[in-house]
Parts: structure tokens; C-alpha cells; sequence
């Protein structure tokens, strides 16, 4: 899972790629080709993480999991990604005024001083803690038990969480239809959330708690400190959030327990799929896609991921979602598209 938010770093795109009909999208490719297969890598790779995690989460200690990944992810990610910035800002001359600007930081177009490299690291951290450590590890913490595909309808929900943390932290009006939406989520959470036997309500509380965490991290992801690729601020959020899993994984014993001759291959493979593909891979895609297409056409992700998940749990994990789990699901997924189909109308409107 990951936030859903405009590279600022492109500047406005086509107006004939973020306000053509439907029809337009049938006739043509707005964006090219490549950016709707990034898209579909998107929609298939995240959608497919959870499996990983499932996978990953049979022989290594889930917080030391998640730790490894981020670690190692930010550990490639970041150099490639700075030096990247580095070129683009060598590449497009700036005025001598904002040109001492720390690399991979936009000039403030009202002339402020850019953000320190220090004050970035720290946002970022912020960022990572609630996203990756908290979110994404309390998913895979959840996952030792919790079916995949439950645990992604149960993700789903993020945007309502988004929408609410934005009402309160940024006084964001929520319209009419969108506390609809909010009230038919919740009430689609609630079936989902509705225990089938006594083990099943830790997990799910935890899984819904990591969803809220991601939801407030995005929002406040727009009001700290950040670098303008969204790229190398990704690899501090790898960076800091994976430190922050390791600490967690030496705070619950799970390091002094860990033993590298126990884990499986499959396990194994589980990781390494979700440093590759899960992280590098989905996520260099996914700004692709933010830069070349409709936001409306990119939140897709946001309700296409958990059909994905449950179908790979289904398919390969021997998973069987109970009508309750499918109902539920088709509620959240329902709710979060009335969501986001509204909040792309209120978009193009101010535009």
C-alpha cells in the first residue's frame, strides 16, 4: 500500500489527460502506452505483495522481515534516486538565487529558504514510522495469522482513514457524499471486522489500527518537510521506517530468536520479492504512472489491489473468503471508490 499524492515536481499536466471523458480514454492512450503498463505493474505487483508477506511471514520474525525489506530497499533506492535529482537539477538551470537549494529540493516559489537537509530526513522519518513501521508492519505482524486477502480488504480502507485525517488535521470540508461514503465504509469494515472464532480479533484490530497510522501518515506527508522527488524521499521513508522496524523487531525479542538456517526458501523468495518487485519495482512504477496519467486513473490501485490479493490467496495459498469477507470487502471497496471518484470531480472543478 502506499499514499496517494501529486508529483509536484512535473508541473500541470495536459489538460486533455486529466479532463477527457471516458469516451477519450477508449479512443486513445492519454500518457502513452508504457504508463498504463506501469500502472497495470501497479495493480498487479501491490496487489501481490500480500501474498508475499504471507509467504515471508512463515519462518522470519514479521518485524525483521519488514525491517530487511525497507532497509534494503531505501539501501539501493536512495543513491540511485539522489544522483537521478542531482542530474535533473544540473540539467535545468535555475536562477543564482535558488540555486544553493539542498539537492532533491524544489525552490520555494514564494523565495523561502528550502528546507534543511536535516528537517527533510526528519519529515520523512515521521513519514516512514507511521507508513512503513507502523502501517506495513502491523500488516505483516497481523499476516502470521490473518488471510492475505482479508488483510487487503481490510487495507482498503486507507482512503476513508486519509479523509478523515484530513478533515482533522487540515480542516479538509468533507462534502455530503463523501461522509457517505465514509458511513458505508464503516459499515463495511464492521463486516469484515466481525470475528468468525476467538483468534481472529487481535489481528484484524491490528490491521485496522496500521490503516489508520497510514491514513494520518499521508496526511501529514503533505505538510512536513520533504524533497521534491518523490523518489529520494521514498528512500528516507524506506531508510528511517526500516530502522524504526528493527528497533521493534530487538524490542519484541525477535532478533535474539531469529536464526537465518530456519528460514525456508519460499520465505525466503517471499522476501526478496517484496525488496524487488514490491518495492523498487511497483514503486518506480507508480510514479511513473502519477506523472504521465489522471489521478483518477491511478487511485484505481487504491480498489484494484485487494481483488488481486484475494484472488492470489485464493489461488495459491488455498484461501476460501467467507460470503461475510466478500460482502464486506465489496462494501469498502464500494465506499472508497464513491470516495475518490468524488474527490477527483471537486479536483477538475477548481482547476
Amino acid at each position: 500500500m502506499t499514499q496517494l499524492t501529486e508529483d509536484a515536481t512535473v508541473g500541470p499536466r495536459n489538460p486533455a489527460e486529466t479532463s477527457g471523458t471516458g469516451r477519450h480514454w477508449r479512443l486513445s492512450w492519454p500518457g502513452g502506452f508504457s504508463a498504463w503498463a506501469a500502472l497495470f505493474v501497479v495493480w498487479v505487483v501491490w496487489g501481490s505483495t500480500y501474498l508475499a508477506i504471507r509467504v515471508a511471514d512463515r519462518s522470519i520474525p514479521p518485524f525483521a522481515m519488514a525491517g530487511a525489506r525497507y532497509l534494503t530497499a531505501g539501501a539501493v533506492l536512495y543513491p540511485l534516486a539522489w544522483l537521478g535529482s542531482r542530474r535533473r537539477q544540473s540539467a535545468s538551470p535555475r536562477p543564482a538565487a535558488q540555486a544553493s537549494g539542498p539537492a532533491g529540493q524544489a525552490p520555494d516559489p514564494a523565495g523561502k529558504a528550502a528546507p534543511s537537509r536535516l528537517a527533510q530526513w526528519g519529515g520523512m522519518a515521521v513519514v516512514g514510522t507511521l507508513l512503513l513501521a507502523f502501517g506495513n508492519g502491523g500488516v505483516s505482524y497481523a499476516e502470521q495469522t490473518l488471510p492475505s486477502g482479508l488483510a487487503a480488504l481490510l487495507v482498503a480502507s486507507v482512503p476513508l482513514w486519509m479523509a478523515l485525517a484530513d478533515r482533522i488535521i487540515n480542516g479538509q470540508r468533507i462534502p455530503m457524499q463523501g461522509w457517505l461514503a465514509l458511513v458505508i465504509g464503516l459499515v463495511g469494515i464492521a463486516v469484515l471486522a466481525r470475528p468468525s472464532g476467538t483468534s481472529d480479533v487481535l489481528p484484524v484490530l491490528v490491521v485496522l489500527g496500521a490503516s489508520v497510522s497510514w491514513g494520518i501518515g499521508s496526511v501529514l506527508a503533505g505538510r512536513l518537510p520533504a524533497p521534491a522527488s518523490p523518489l529520494v524521499g521514498s528512500a528516507m521513508e524506506m531508510l528511517t521506517g526500516g530502522i524504526v522496524l528493527t528497533g521493534l523487531a530487538a524490542a519484541t525479542g525477535e532478533l535474539a530468536r531469529a536464526d537465518p538456517a530456519h528460514v525456508s526458501e519460499q520465505s525466503l523468495l517471499g522476501l526478496l520479492y517484496l525488496i524487488g518487485p514490491g518495492s523498487l519495482l511497483a514503486l518506480t512504477c507508480y510514479v511513473i504512472a502519477l506523472r504521465r496519467l489522471p489521478t483518477a486513473a491511478v487511485s484505481t490501485y487504491a480498489y484494484i489491489n485487494p481483488v488481486v490479493a484475494v484472488s492470489l490467496g485464493a489461488l495459491f495459498l488455498g484461501e476460501r473468503p467467507t460470503s461475510a469477507t466478500l460482502l464486506g470487502g465489496a462494501i469498502v471497496v464500494v465506499a472508497v471508490a464513491m470516495l475518490l471518484t468524488r474527490r477527483q470531480r471537486n479536483t477538475i472543478k477548481n482547476n
